[in-house]
């Protein structure tokens, strides 16, 4: 697995590419916006877009989704409870599948695990694959994804960020925001993981 991070928009959310090595298939997460940009990045790294995976529905994580879906053919996962933003009234109904809790999406070598962590928006989910978190705005190194936009809860935000930091072992953290991490670094930094935790 390689994975090429890169920052999109005024906003500057991640935007992931996951590449499984041997077939040169990928999988995008949170293409947010620059189109052109991710798919000259795959031109140029020799990949095929196969999966286009949301951590929740912000437009500023989904605002390329359609235009790469139209010129890749990759089929559109996110959680149902986010397929309209409730920011910019956008909606992916047309062409999205839905994944919840538990549930898992492959391709080729690589399987990403659903974990639904409601707070920043009611769908948010942090995708799980091999070692590597793919954590949405629902944790940041440092910090954590608002809750004062609509559909966000503190109090769901408090209980995904507990039962993050539950998680056995380590994992390297990819968030929708800002710079990677790790989770043992966070479990003893964060001060909103470190306030859920102690909840």
């Amino acid at each position: 697995m390689k994975i090429y991070s890169l920052p999109v928009s005024d906003y500057e959310t991640n935007c992931y590419i996951v590449e499984d090595e041997t077939t040169k298939n990928a999988v995008v997460i949170d293409p947010g916006a620059e189109e052109d940009f991710i798919l000259r990045t795959l031109k140029d790294e020799g990949l095929t877009a196969k999966l286009i995976l949301l951590t929740h529905g912000h437009f500023d994580h989904t605002g390329a989704v359609r235009p790469l879906h139209e010129a890749t053919g990759a089929p559109v996962w996110i959680h149902e409870k986010d397929v309209a933003d409730n920011l910019s009234g956008t909606s992916l109904k047309d062409i999205a599948n839905f994944y919840d809790e538990g549930d898992t999406v492959t391709m080729d070598s690589l399987t990403f695990k659903v974990m639904n962590t409601p707070g920043h928006t009611p769908g948010s989910c942090v995708l799980l694959c091999d070692n590597v978190m793919f954590a949405g705005d629902t944790l940041f190194a440092g910090s954590c994804g608002r809750t004062d936009f609509p559909g966000g809860s503190w109090q769901q935000m408090c209980a995904s960020l507990k039962r993050l930091a539950e998680m056995e072992g380590d994992w390297r953290v990819l968030p929708g925001h800002m710079n990677a991490t790790s989770l043992s670094r966070e479990r003893m930094i964060n001060p909103f993981m470190i306030e859920a935790l102690n909840q």
